[in-house]
């Protein structure tokens, strides 16, 4: 019997362990998410987790969309906007770069 919770409890840690890595992954991919965010919202969670003892899918539900609901509440609306703005502007670069090299043959 004691074999059997273990496997139940290596499970579950592991399943909370890609949890968290999609959900740190989601995260920084946000517009504005910088390293202290990422770092703040690992804390969050794990805290709250630690406490209460739920599965932070059961506490928080799907990582991808938490992530999205906590760079929207920790990352200030004007830096995501900028970030957002930053990133168009490398996707038209690299897009007209991929271009010039299609045309060149390289």
């Amino acid at each position: 019997m004691a074999d059997r919770d273990q496997r139940v409890d290596v499970a579950g840690e592991r399943d909370r362990e890609k949890w968290m890595a999609r959900f740190q992954v989601r995260l920084a991919m946000q517009p504005g998410v910088d390293r202290a965010v990422v770092l703040r919202a690992v804390k969050d969670v794990t805290v709250h987790c630690a406490d209460t003892g739920e599965h932070p899918r059961t506490a928080f539900g799907d990582p991808d969309t938490y992530a999205v609901h906590t760079a929207a509440r920790l990352v200030p609306a004007e830096r995501a906007a900028r970030a957002r703005q930053r990133n168009a502007v490398v996707d038209t670069l690299d897009s007209a770069l991929k271009k010039a090299r299609d045309i060149t043959g390289l």
